[in-house]
């Protein structure tokens, strides 16, 4: 068996299949961390037809509305507050200071 020199034309399939290799190991990977994933138990749960149970919807769905309701509330307790702070606050700016007639000039 002799070697002999190979020529560029004959490498350009060589290096055609290593990178066609190459390129199905990293989507084989990509494929199997998106199965992995929270994605692909929902895609997979979707497929099987385990979705998730009606009341179970509305028993979450009705707590955020309370939340929402409650943190609301909140804000609005806040806001007056703030406008108390602020009317309080541009009064005493207003008002001239009265001396204190214990005080000797």
């Amino acid at each position: 068996m002799l070697l002999r020199a190979v020529t560029p034309e004959e490498m350009i399939p060589f290096f055609g299949m290593v990178t066609g290799i190459i390129f199905m190991v990293c989507a084989s990977f990509a494929v199997v961390g998106v199965a992995r994933s929270q994605i692909g138990a929902a895609i997979a749960r979707r497929l099987q037809g385990k979705h998730a149970n009606a009341t179970d919807v509305h028993e979450e769905l009705e707590a955020m509305r309370d939340r929402v309701a409650t943190l609301e509330q909140r804000l609005s307790d806040s806001e007056e507050r703030l406008d108390f702070t602020e009317r309080l606050l541009s009064n005493s700016r207003e008002q001239p200071q009265l001396s204190d007639p214990r005080v000797e000039h």
